[in-house]
């Protein structure tokens, strides 16, 4: 049996060398979520960014 994996979807990137004490991915994901969008705050090493991001049921 195969498991599906929800659709991701990047909202918006952040770069991770902000402020120290600023963290406006969470302040965004924050926004999304009080407007009804699921977002969460991910980090992608490879880009050295947080990413806003948004999960969608997986099609099929």
């Amino acid at each position: 049996m195969s498991r599906h994996q929800p659709q991701r979807t990047v909202l918006e990137p952040f770069p991770a060398d902000g402020p120290r004490g600023s963290w406006p991915a969470d302040e965004y994901a924050t926004q999304q979520q009080a407007q009804g969008q699921p977002a969460r705050v991910v980090m992608d090493l490879r880009t050295d960014s947080f990413l806003v991001i948004a999960d969608s049921p997986a099609q099929g």
